[in-house]
């Protein structure tokens, strides 16, 4: 917006060169002078200590993240032109899957790692949910709105804010509201790999779902012909439903929630036409680790373990218990897989590296006097794409057990 206030903002030393290469983030202890106070969603522009021009942000007062970098170099308007741009950017990076009549949740805009920190931007079928995780954004909504709307022609444009964003952002804006077109169904449904998910924008998870694990969902369907499959933390079914289209003979569902296991039954039910009438589908409602414990103590077995927990570790004192709580899982699998069967466990907590997160499971394994095989390390999706180093979360690792 070109009429809104400008703030003139020096930073540490260290700060700027981390802006300068590439970082989406200052944090206020970085800041060593600002012109004066400013508003949410004011543009900041950040001057080196010769007073040339060196990045312009988003200032959020609310926030440790002071600024949120949109653009570094040389000068920039930040106008609807400039987000027509960031925004075509982000879609044509996803053209494929665009493309693609067999998936239609799709992340179209996926924050700082989209040049656009803050922002996320979820399609389900003709239902786009614009989630911010940032007051900034605030005052930049109406041309956000209008860009996707011109680009993208959905049906309904619903607005999801971030716990912590939502006490900073005044009434119109509130999570939930309409921000184009008709209220949406209670229930959206949309395709995943061809198959029929549906999912609750205005009320559920995220924007609705998690559509990170796409392939990974696919890459466990490859393996799942004629065979039994634990689902542990399944949410809404994305794994136990791949599994179970792709010609599983049992799918066992375990969840905390009793509405994710109803989840779970209604997608399969969506489904039933690719589903054999003889599969045997299971569900448990209780905490994943007890479920885990219960199995084994029953003498089960499973040809496919599929591990894919919440994060365990929202903050960095959390990650030496983010590493027991992965270990204690992997401990449990390899007891529940069959000798020569899959093990299938992920980790969306940013905190934990791949590396770290691969290492613990080798070491679990070595515990348990099993070989593990690798057969494959996945990570981040198309539409998940990753740009900065702290942007970097999902990690996964298919392996075969062998007693």
């Amino acid at each position: 917006m070109t009429d809104r206030r400008r703030l003139a903002v020096r930073l540490t030393a260290d700060a700027l060169r981390h802006v300068r290469g590439g970082h989406p983030w200052v944090y206020d202890g970085s800041i060593t002078s600002v012109s004066h106070e400013g508003e949410a969603g004011d543009l900041a522009v950040v001057f080196d200590d010769k007073r040339q021009f060196a990045a312009i942000g988003l200032w959020d007062p609310h926030s440790p993240i002071r600024i949120r970098i949109l653009h570094t170099g040389k000068p920039a308007q930040i106008d609807g032109a400039f987000w027509r741009q960031r925004l075509e950017a982000a879609f044509a990076h996803r053209q494929a899957l665009l493309d693609d009549p067999d998936n239609t949740g799709i992340r179209l805009v996926n924050g700082e790692n989209d040049r656009l920190p803050g922002l996320i931007v979820d399609q389900y079928a003709d239902v786009v949910v614009v989630k911010l995780y940032s007051s900034a954004w605030a005052p930049h909504l109406d041309t956000i709105t209008n860009v996707i709307v011109e680009l993208r022609a959905p049906t309904t444009i619903l607005l999801r804010l971030a716990r912590d964003t939502a006490r900073h952002i005044a009434a119109p804006l509130a999570d939930g509201l309409l921000l184009h077109g008709p209220a949406a169904p209670d229930r959206v449904w949309f395709k995943e790999n061809g198959l029929s998910f549906g999912c609750s924008p205005a009320s559920g998870q995220k924007t609705g779902t998690f559509l990170d694990q796409r392939d990974n969902r696919a890459l466990v369907a490859r393996h799942a012909t004629g065979a039994s499959v634990l689902d542990v933390f399944c949410c809404s079914g994305g794994f136990t439903v791949h599994a179970a289209a792709a010609g599983a003979r049992l799918v066992h569902s375990v969840d905390l929630s009793a509405h994710a296991i109803d989840e779970v039954a209604a997608n399969l039910a969506a489904n039933q036409a690719v589903i054999s009438a003889d599969l045997t589908a299971e569900s448990t409602v209780g905490d994943a680790f007890e479920v885990m414990e219960q199995l084994v103590r029953d003498g089960r077995r499973f040809d496919v373990v599929v591990i894919d927990p919440p994060s365990f570790a929202p903050r960095e004192a959390a990650v030496p218990m983010a590493r027991r709580a992965y270990q204690r899982l992997t401990a449990l699998g390899l007891q529940l897989v069959e000798d020569g069967g899959l093990l299938f466990q992920a980790s969306c907590s940013s905190r934990v590296d791949a590396e770290d997160f691969y290492a613990t499971i080798r070491r679990q394994a070595d515990l348990s006097g099993v070989t593990l095989t690798e057969v494959e390390r996945t990570g981040h999706a198309l539409d998940h794409r990753i740009d900065f180093v702290h942007g970097v979360y999902l990690k996964a690792l298919l392996a075969r057990v062998d007693r």
